[in-house]
Order: structure tokens, then C-alpha cells, then sequence
């Protein structure tokens, strides 16, 4: 008997772990909280290309942040000695439309305001070009998560355009 509980521990743990192992959030690179999309080419076209994406929107772009240049920047004084990015850059909008009906459903969602796409090359990977963004929870009444999904939307077709 001792060694069918055994048996059947050890299937039961497998099982597990390949659940666990397939589930969308084990994805290092998309998960439930974040998209990625991994493309070779070159850093500036594909800069260029998430901008034009973005404007042709009708959006604006409200800030860069140089996230790559500030960490090789600030290494010396936190003692780090890896450059982890090649380039590393951070794109914040929002669009006006789609903000005013999510916060109109709720004005706590202001706190997904602005989208950010971020677009990075790894110094240990050359040529290979990650654009990430942080999926909008769809959260709250009919209303907000109606709001929240369109938000979802316009990202995923912002990246797309930007990589076809």
C-alpha cells in the first residue's frame, strides 16, 4: 500500500508541474501582466517604426525614458559592473479617448495612465529587439473593463502594426 501512495504521489506531482509548466503565465516573456514581442532588426527602425505606429494614432508621445543610458550611467555608484542593455528606452502616452472612458468608469483607473512600450536590445544578444508592455488589468464594473480591454487592444495593435 505504501508504495501505490508513492506511485500515486509521484504522478500527481507531475501532472502538477506540467500544468504548471504550460500555464500562460510561466511564459518568462508573456505573461498575464505583460506582453513581449521579439523581433531581429535594427534598434532605430524599430524606435522609429513603434512611433510612427503610435502617431498614427492621432497620439501623442508625453515622454522618453533612457533606461539603458541611466543604468550605465548610475553603475559605477551601485556598484555595478554588467551592462545589461545595448539600448533600453521606454515610450509613455495615453490616448485621450480611451483614458477618459476608463477613468469616466472609474476614476481610480487613472492609475493605468500613462501606456508605456518599452523597446530594448540585451548587450549579450545583438540584433535581437524586445518591444514589452504592461497588459491593462481588465478590471472593475462593465464599463471599466470594457474600457481597460480597448486600452489592451490598442497596444496589441500598436506592436503589431510596428512589426509587420
Amino acid at each position: 500500500m505504501n508504495v501505490l501512495k508513492r506511485i500515486l504521489a509521484g504522478f500527481f506531482l507531475m501532472v502538477s508541474l506540467a500544468v504548471y509548466a504550460g500555464a500562460p503565465g510561466n511564459d518568462p516573456l508573456n505573461t498575464n501582466y505583460k506582453t513581449t514581442r521579439v523581433i531581429k532588426d535594427d534598434f532605430s527602425y524599430v524606435v522609429d517604426s513603434i512611433k510612427e505606429a503610435i502617431g498614427d494614432r492621432g497620439i501623442k508621445i508625453n515622454g522618453v525614458n533612457h533606461i539603458g543610458k541611466m543604468l550605465h550611467r548610475t553603475a559605477a555608484a551601485v556598484g555595478a559592473t554588467k551592462d545589461i542593455y545595448k539600448y533600453g528606452q521606454a515610450y509613455n502616452f495615453c490616448s485621450s479617448t480611451l483614458s477618459r472612458a476608463t477613468m469616466e468608469a472609474d476614476p481610480h483607473n487613472i492609475a493605468f495612465c500613462p501606456y508605456i512600450i518599452t523597446i530594448y536590445e540585451l548587450t549579450d544578444e545583438p540584433g535581437k529587439i524586445y518591444i514589452t508592455y504592461r497588459k491593462p488589468l481588465v478590471v472593475g464594473n462593465a464599463a471599466s473593463k470594457k474600457a481597460l480591454k480597448a486600452i489592451g487592444d490598442l497596444l496589441d495593435g500598436i506592436v503589431n502594426d510596428a512589426t509587420q
